[in-house]
């Protein structure tokens, strides 16, 4: 989608859109003797300017254009409702016919920000993933290729070019990965992907493979990946853009990138789904391009996790005992609760690698957080109050939300083990707490430490204001806000 921004509305063909809260509607002005007519249109529709409410109308003084009338509800500036503003203008019109829409905010009191966020929102609304589908109806096809923002001004432009249009691209490229099949996106081809879509960016890129991976001790890793035939990896990510020799922000994240159970298998009913298990691992990727790509003055690695858990003949069974890259041992009492073995390795080897001053985790990692918290928010845990407020803060402010859970001691007994430091899972109760109490063992002293169970929000079986139902892009935002608010503060 190209995005653009003019002082005056352009000549020739495209789709107007126009805000209203309902009760003000200034740019209806601009329709001179059409206001008569699409204001009583409006109230026939029973629109009362509610964030992200549409009526359509089709001008008979101008060539038969397509008019959108959009709510903004009661607070213009609100980044919600900007977001439910723009969305619904591109949802109405991404196979419309249109090509070109245009967005005439002329008249409406929106800061920069606000403005630039609402060209943001139209952008991400707009990403589909078409690529396998050779048989699509015309109809069916996205044919809006242009927005035009009219009446922002200079400073929004300036905003989104500088703070949000690299977000896009890494939103994109999230999605992009977290929609591809397993047979297309896997450890090996994970990497190749992501390698080449931040070609340019400056960051540093380095792969550990199976043999470094054993050389350091990675058993609870390689654990998960000996079923497979796909090798695993993982990838690192590293983003120099603040002070020399300043400790980075540490963003290390699951990617399981096809999760059948291993021997403890999944039942087949929705395993299809299991593609997204490396949602986490897709959100670091999106982040640091959108880190990279807008230049942040911060340090930042991303480190991403990569296998896949099959069950074949060499696979992992129930009670095999694992010994992690930090010593502790691990008794796996189920295979299918293989996230947290891949992460506990992977953060052993970031800490002792890049000695960060935070570090943060995401995970596909536990269907008990969906059964919590639904599909509105992902769950946090954290060892520190600070790092925990920031990391809320940036939720709010970029829209991917965030929900506090508890941790504690009683909650870590349970996940003690008869044979050896650990096991993988507790009981069923608490399931996402008891995930945490393991990951938070892996945790160094001093290190503060925040991990976010995404189980709920990297796929959505419904649209929502800036993405289509699928892969969300979850993560990217709040990762790159949760930078800009502290590393860059």
């Amino acid at each position: 989608m190209q995005i653009r921004f003019a002082d005056a509305r352009p000549t020739g063909e495209f789709a107007l859109v126009l805000p209203s809260s309902g009760t003000t509607a200034p740019s209806l002005d601009s329709l001179g003797a059409a206001k008569a007519g699409v204001a009583a249109a409006l109230k026939r529709s029973r629109f009362e300017g509610d964030a992200g409410t549409v009526v359509e109308i089709f001008l008979e003084g101008d060539g038969g254009r397509r008019l959108i009338v959009v709510g903004t509800g009661n607070k213009a500036n609100d980044g919600d409702a900007v977001e439910k503003f723009a969305g619904a203008a591109i949802a109405r019109l991404l196979t419309s016919g249109e090509t070109h829409a245009v967005i005439d905010l002329s008249g409406l009191k929106l800061d920069a920000d606000a403005a630039a966020r609402m060209a943001f929102a139209a952008a991400l609304r707009s990403w589909r993933y078409d690529r396998y589908r050779t048989r699509i109806k015309e109809k069916q096809k996205a044919t809006l290729t242009t927005v035009t923002i009219v009446g922002a001004g200079q400073a929004a432009e300036e905003r989104y070019a500088t703070r949000y249009a690299a977000v896009v691209e890494g939103v994109a490229l999230t999605r992009e990965l977290v929609t591809e099949p397993a047979n297309i996106i896997y450890p090996e081809s994970f990497v190749e992907r992501v390698t080449e879509s931040v070609k340019g960016l400056g960051l540093e890129i380095q792969v550990l493979d199976r043999a470094a991976m054993e050389k350091l001790g990675m058993g609870a890793l390689l654990g998960v990946a000996q079923g497979s035939v796909r090798e695993p990896k993982m990838l690192v990510m590293k983003w120099n853009g603040g002070k020399a020799g300043e400790a980075p922000v540490a963003l290390i994240g699951k990617g399981v990138t096809f999760d059948t159970g291993g021997i403890s298998i999944k039942p087949a009913q929705n395993m299809e789904a299991m593609k997204w298990d490396m949602g986490g691992a897709g959100a670091v990727a999106g982040a640091m391009k959108a880190i990279a790509g807008r230049k942040a003055k911060a340090n930042v690695v991303g480190v991403c996790g990569l296998v896949e858990n099959m069950p074949d003949g060499n696979a992992q069974r129930p009670g095999d005992v694992v010994t992690t890259m930090s010593g502790q041992t691990v008794e796996v009492i189920n295979t299918d609760a293989e996230g947290r073995l891949v992460l506990c390795d992977a953060m052993t080897w970031t800490q002792r690698t890049f000695k960060p001053k935070s570090m943060i985790d995401l995970a596909t990692l536990t269907g008990a957080m969906v059964i919590t918290l639904g599909h509105e928010y992902a769950g946090i845990f954290s060892n520190d109050e600070k790092l925990a407020g920031q990391l809320i803060k940036a939720a709010d402010e970029s829209g991917d939300k965030l929900w506090r859970q508890p941790l504690g001691d009683a909650y870590d007994r349970l996940i003690d083990s008869p044979i050896a430091d650990m096991k993988n899972v507790g009981p069923r109760e608490a399931g996402s707490i008891t995930a945490a109490q393991f990951l938070l063992r892996y945790v160094e002293d001093g290190v503060a430490w925040a991990h976010l169970d995404i189980a709920g929000m990297a796929w959505a079986d419904k649209a929502s204001a800036t993405a289509e139902k699928g892969a969300t892009g979850y993560g990217v935002r709040l990762l790159d806000q949760f930078i800009a608010d502290t590393a860059e503060a």
